[in-house]
């Protein structure tokens, strides 16, 4: 499966934050916490790598708290500063401010050193659409200053935001990049919502979901949906899915994009409990 698409305001943003690298001290980069590799755009990464970065795990509330730690150890031994945030958790924002500052400092101090003029701290927000940035944005700045939303591309423009008087924040459009190679990363992130759940078959993202949770997360997919780990025809759990939740159609027969819509429902909302997509290698 190769997902291919490179829409016109994607490539401009990608310019734009290939141009503006060399305005800002350190780029923070944001990841879903449930799958953070593949919320990683490997442009951006390339384009990056020479700077100094702090990577934040969002939406830490829905996945699993033991698989996040092992991720923020996996991104510190990179090299690169990193913790979990919840933006509904003020102590969160706070911590992020401060982390940012102490990563910061250094930077200024070497700029100071060499007899540039004292000047706010600036950073470049950067990360994939439906990665929680706006959000992040807005409760940094303590006012509304980014637009939020639930679809990929709402942010189309970069813009400088003063963060508390503690730093400058140049904000970036979320942006994807050209095809997806592998499978597993086009399945991921269709899964946690972050790619219009119209490029891939609906009922084949469930059915990857389920397989997912058969595997790491067998009690909790028997809890909420009543399906065990040695169910393996995926008609047979599709049917039992349907019938438990009511997803029927007119003679009672099982609608399977219906299913695939609790599934895929229960996952983003949390209901079905708090997981992870991905395991740190190491």
């Amino acid at each position: 499966m190769t997902i291919q698409w490179f829409p016109g305001h994607m490539a401009k943003a990608r310019r734009e934050v290939e141009e503006n690298l060399n305005v800002v001290d350190l780029v923070i980069e944001l990841v879903d916490a449930r799958s953070p590799i593949a919320s990683q755009n490997p442009m951006l990464q390339d384009i990056t790598k020479q700077k100094t970065k702090v990577i934040l795990l969002m939406k830490k509330d829905l996945a699993d708290p033991k698989v996040t730690e092992q991720w923020i150890r996996y991104f510190v031994k990179q090299g690169h500063s990193s913790m979990a945030v919840n933006v509904n958790d003020t102590s969160d924002i706070k911590k992020v401010i401060q982390l940012v500052k102490e990563v910061g400092s250094d930077r200024l101090k070497k700029l100071m050193d060499k007899g540039v003029n004292p000047r706010p701290l600036r950073a470049m927000i950067i990360g994939i659409p439906n990665v929680g940035k706006s959000s992040l944005i807005n409760r940094l700045a303590n006012r509304k200053v980014a637009r939020i939303g639930d679809r990929p591309g709402v942010t189309k423009h970069q813009s400088w935001i003063k963060v508390r008087n503690e730093f400058d924040l140049l904000d970036t459009p979320g942006i994807l990049w050209p095809k997806f190679d592998d499978q597993e990363v086009g399945y991921r992130l269709a899964a946690i919502g972050t790619i219009k759940d119209s490029i891939l078959s609906l009922q084949d993202i469930a059915a990857y979901v389920i397989k997912y949770l058969q595997e790491y997360y067998e009690d909790l997919l028997e809890e909420r949906l009543g399906i065990d780990a040695d169910m393996y025809d995926m008609w047979d759990v599709f049917e039992r899915i349907g019938k438990r939740h009511g997803a029927l159609e007119s003679g009672g027969h099982v609608n399977f994009d219906k299913v695939a819509n609790i599934v895929l429902g229960d996952l983003r909302s949390g209901r079905l409990g708090r997981i992870s997509l991905e395991r740190a290698e190491g």
